[in-house]
């Protein structure tokens, strides 16, 4: 596995000026794996956008490394890198405490006893978005305080589907910190993401030492 970071030039309009949607960011990260597309092997990659002392970042996470100057399409000259993720990984513990950031979308659907099916995508209400995760977290390794972490952001984001049809993705992003419970579920946790929406920007989480 890599983790690949460019800074995005978000002070040159016209370089940028494809970047409106989340589709146009999920393009740009697709075809920074050229060798994927020419062999019709389409493998899975987590990405998100991070805002850090002032300017933007693209993180992605993939199994094979992007081609650097297609991932540099839309950045700062010279910011595109990718490093191994695999020696990170090997080091995490079960009952480790870790700082964690992640960005997803907070969706459920609910059953409807009198069809006996589930129904449409409902948005979890801000009140309910901590309870939400600390649910999921039992089954994704690794568990969650309610004082531990909080919601640092809450955005709705437009999605440009067929047809030019507009689709907004609620998107909430959470940061405090963890502890492993389950080491190879979290590893899984960390390459695979959490939830829905992950080829547009959504699930990623990442993880430093805390202390």
């Amino acid at each position: 596995m890599y983790l690949s970071r460019v800074e995005i030039d978000t002070l040159n309009r016209r370089k940028i000026k494809d970047l409106y949607h989340l589709g146009a960011y999920h393009n740009w990260v697709e075809t920074s794996f050229p060798s994927e597309i020419e062999n019709s092997e389409r493998l899975r990659h987590l990405w998100r956008i991070d805002h850090l002392r002032g300017k933007d970042y693209l993180l992605v996470v993939s199994p094979e490394k992007p081609d650097l100057g297609i991932l540099s399409r839309y950045g700062v000259d010279g910011t595109a890198q990718t490093k191994d993720y695999s020696p990170f990984l090997e080091k995490l513990r079960e009952g480790q405490k870790l700082r964690f950031k992640l960005v997803v979308n907070p969706v459920y659907r609910m059953f409807v006893p009198e069809k006996n099916t589930v129904g449409k995508l409902r948005t979890v209400a801000p009140s309910k978005q901590k309870e939400w995760l600390s649910e999921k977290a039992k089954k994704l390794g690794f568990s969650l305080e309610n004082n531990s972490f909080d919601v640092t952001g809450r955005e709705s984001l437009a999605l440009y589907k067929k047809n030019n049809r507009r689709v907004n993705l609620s998107k909430a992003t959470f940061e405090g910190v963890l502890t492993v419970t389950d080491l190879e579920a979290f590893k899984k946790t960390l390459t695979r993401g959490i939830g829905r929406e992950k080829a547009y920007g959504m699930g990623m989480l990442t993880v430093i030492p805390f202390g």
